[in-house]
């Protein structure tokens, strides 16, 4: 067995990490189809986000022809935080030469295109992260144009364009940058942007989901988009408060002016009082939510928790050798499943 381990540990250069909820038909073509066009290469973490009804099989991996590791973490973290610390558990065992994928599981995110979103790091020493930007859709167009509007109040409130998501290949040293920003399990695209990796974008088609529906629903999209914008919290909160300002600021001239048309005598009667009276209501309230945002914005890291804290939710981690190496590991160990911390290829 433990010759098999070694082979596997070796040639694993690509680490997938997947999150997985209730969707055991789509993750186990998921395995399949990135046994197909990885091979030996890859190894799957697959994070299984509390599953209940349909979790994660450990056997599927096997079946698919891979190594793999399954996460089964104590409770529903959600989509990000899943990520976060399925990230965590393998940036400490990777070495300089591996990368890792991050993608769903549901096959919008081709497993044909992981060559793709490899190609950019083996090319050029200067790129820490290639991320996918959608050059076509399979979505609605509630979604589209939810969307639109979403990357435009983004850019506006934080200063800064996205234009990606979950889907993207890393170098064993932007993961380690990555688990150290406390903003990762917050939003993981939001997070490369903080992060300042040198970035390179791949377009790259989305693919229909393999079986089900999804789980995120519009509430569950428009919290996901206001977790991007927490990531830069400080930088909304101040552009907030110079917003407040500058109304605050129009106020007082409109005041200002109310007061000069009065006694040049070219208000109407009872006008002057109604205007002068909305508008000191507005300048208190601008002023007041203008200090109370700058006022936030010294406390930005306070809506995350430290990602030390994220591992003590993982159950347990199954490694799983691939299903051509279970007849000699059988003789061994009787079993092609341990558990245990490990590598994060099968553990010797």
């Amino acid at each position: 067995m433990a010759m098999d381990m070694d082979r596997d540990m070796n040639v694993a250069r690509v680490i997938v990490v997947t999150p997985v909820y209730e969707d055991r038909e789509a993750s186990t073509r998921l395995f399949a189809e990135l046994a197909q066009s990885l091979g030996d290469s890859v190894h799957v973490v697959a994070v299984d986000d509390g599953s209940l009804r349909q979790p994660v099989e450990a056997s599927a991996i096997a079946r698919a022809g891979v190594s793999g590791t399954v996460l089964r973490l104590r409770r529903n973290v959600g989509h990000q935080r899943a990520i976060a610390i399925g990230l965590a558990y393998v940036a400490e065992r990777l070495s300089d030469e591996q990368r890792v994928v991050v993608m769903d599981s549901d096959g919008e995110d081709l497993p044909s295109s992981i060559a793709e979103l490899l190609q950019p790091l083996d090319a050029s020493e200067d790129i820490d992260v290639a991320v996918a930007r959608r050059k076509s859709r399979v979505e609605t167009f509630k979604f589209k144009a939810f969307y639109a509007v979403y990357k435009r109040v983004f850019q506006l409130l934080t200063g800064r364009a996205i234009s990606f998501g979950n889907f993207m290949a890393l170098r064993a040293s932007a993961v380690r940058r990555l688990v150290a920003m406390h903003e990762l399990p917050v939003h993981v695209a939001g997070c490369v942007i903080a992060s300042r990796l040198r970035a390179h974008v791949c377009h790259i088609a989305r693919g229909p989901r393999y079986a089900g529906q999804s789980k995120m629903n519009f509430v569950g999209l428009v919290l996901h988009g206001f977790k991007g914008m927490m990531v830069f919290a400080e930088d909304v909160v101040v552009r907030v408060g110079i917003a407040c300002s500058v109304v605050a600021g129009m106020a007082i001239a409109l005041a200002a002016m109310a007061v000069a048309l009065r006694v040049l005598g070219y208000s109407s009667p009872g006008w002057f009082s109604v205007a002068l009276g909305i508008l000191v209501i507005m300048f208190f309230q601008m002023s007041a939510l203008a200090l109370m945002t700058l006022m936030q914005s010294s406390n930005k890291n306070g809506y995350v928790v430290p990602l030390r804290t994220h591992l003590e939710l993982i159950a347990e981690a199954l490694d799983v050798l691939p299903a051509h190496a279970m007849a000699p590991a059988q003789e061994m160990a009787g079993s092609h499943v341990t558990q245990g911390p490990g590598s994060i290829r099968p553990a010797a």
